[in-house]
């Protein structure tokens, strides 16, 4: 019993039955006009050329929606398109749209003004009056049965609303549905905000990572070295990397609220010393070499560069603790090479596991590059190399 009468209950039901009556109001005017002239088909006929405006498949997109799919979580159906026709075959379709409501009007219409009379008529044999529909009269000699019969025309109206409104709601999904144009729109624009997510989650994951990596390690070394003077300098860097984590994370947001955020908002390897001295200040021994043009480094790769550099930092503090760290950055042949290797210990995790390790690799992939994560003669070894060529 709920199955059937859940529709009869549904809100969607009677925003789906306005939908269907609202091109009857037109027709109804075109009656009031020229009564004696054959309407009917006229409706029909003038369907066509307004089909064809590229604007009415914006209207008709829209109040589907509204009307046909309405509150569903607040979101628009995104079956149904409400965009202008972009091409002929989505004006041809919205055409047919036209037509296919106009019958759906039609029969909605019809039932809607002849279910409710006969309801009525019914009601009024019952009493004892005599019926206006003539194929009623047989039913004078059994009045009560008037009675019982007049509910039924409701039902029967209602049940066929729900069949009309659901199928006026298949017909605006396969005739106003998107294009194919718009679905490849659609899906590259759902890509582009994947990448972007993802970037975003690389560039939360290396800045507020490495901080807290930072952090720790300065921590325990403090607790542990009982100096005041060691100590002091911890709570400093600790301090000093804490704020830059911080400007790291507004950036972050700042891509989340500005689409059209400056790419110099992002560090790039001029700001390279920032992490060094950082690692230097957990009491890890750095061993810097850089040669080559560094200021001449294409911002993508530069600012890339700077996160394979502050993961590979990062995963070392993480794993490895303080100990000698040898970096290598140079500009030479059309590409960027950098490398950070570290003593190989017991603690030292293994090859290719990790996000940090993936992302490292991730990021060298995106511009054209590739990397290498792994132990190597008795080091645990990061060699990146980023083409420049591609990306100017």
């Amino acid at each position: 019993m709920r199955h059937f009468l859940g529709p009869l209950t549904a809100p969607v039901t009677y925003s789906r039955w306005l939908h269907l009556l609202i091109p009857a109001a037109v027709v109804s005017v075109w009656m009031f006009i020229a009564l004696d002239t054959a309407w009917v088909p006229m409706p029909f006929v003038f369907a066509i050329p307004i089909g064809l405006l590229p604007t009415v498949r914006l209207v008709e997109g829209a109040q589907a929606r509204f009307l046909l799919t309405p509150g569903e979580r607040g979101r628009a159906d995104p079956s149904i398109s409400a965009a202008p026709a972009a091409t002929w075959a989505d004006r041809w379709r919205t055409v047919a749209w036209l037509e296919v409501r106009l019958l759906l009007t039609a029969a909605a219409g019809f039932a809607t003004v002849w279910l409710p009379v006969t309801t009525l008529d019914l009601i009024r044999t019952s009493a004892g009056a005599d019926p206006s529909l003539g194929w009623l009269t047989g039913l004078l000699e059994v009045r009560w049965l008037c009675a019982l019969l007049a509910p039924l025309p409701i039902l029967v109206l209602l049940g066929w609303i729900v069949l009309c409104g659901e199928v006026a709601t298949a017909a605006a999904r396969g005739l106003l549905g998107p294009s194919p144009t718009e679905r490849m729109t659609a899906l590259e624009e759902r890509t582009e905000q994947l990448l972007e997510r993802n970037r975003i989650a690389r560039e939360l994951h290396d800045s507020i990572g490495h901080a807290l990596t930072v952090a720790v390690v300065q921590a325990g070394a403090a607790r542990t070295a009982g100096s005041p003077e060691f100590t002091a300098r911890a709570l400093a860097a600790i301090e000093e990397t804490g704020r830059h984590a911080l400007d790291d994370l507004e950036r972050v947001l700042r891509v989340l609220r500005e689409s059209d955020l400056p790419v110099g908002a992002h560090p790039t390897l001029a700001e390279a010393d920032r992490l060094l001295d950082s690692a230097r200040g957990s009491g890890v021994k750095m061993d810097v070499e850089m040669t080559g043009p560094l200021g001449l480094v294409p911002g993508p790769v530069s600012r890339e560069g700077y996160r394979i550099l502050q993961e590979s930092l990062t995963n070392v503090l993480r794993h490895a603790g303080a100990v000698p760290v040898r970096v290598r950055i140079s500009v030479a042949k059309e590409r960027l090479e950098l490398e950070v290797a570290n003593p190989l210990g017991a603690s030292t995790r293994g090859p290719g596991s990790g996000s940090g390790l993936r992302g490292i690799r991730e990021r060298a992939a995106l511009l054209g590059g590739k990397a290498r994560t792994g132990p190597h003669e008795g080091e645990w070894l990061v060699r990146a190399t980023l083409p420049l060529d591609r990306i100017r």
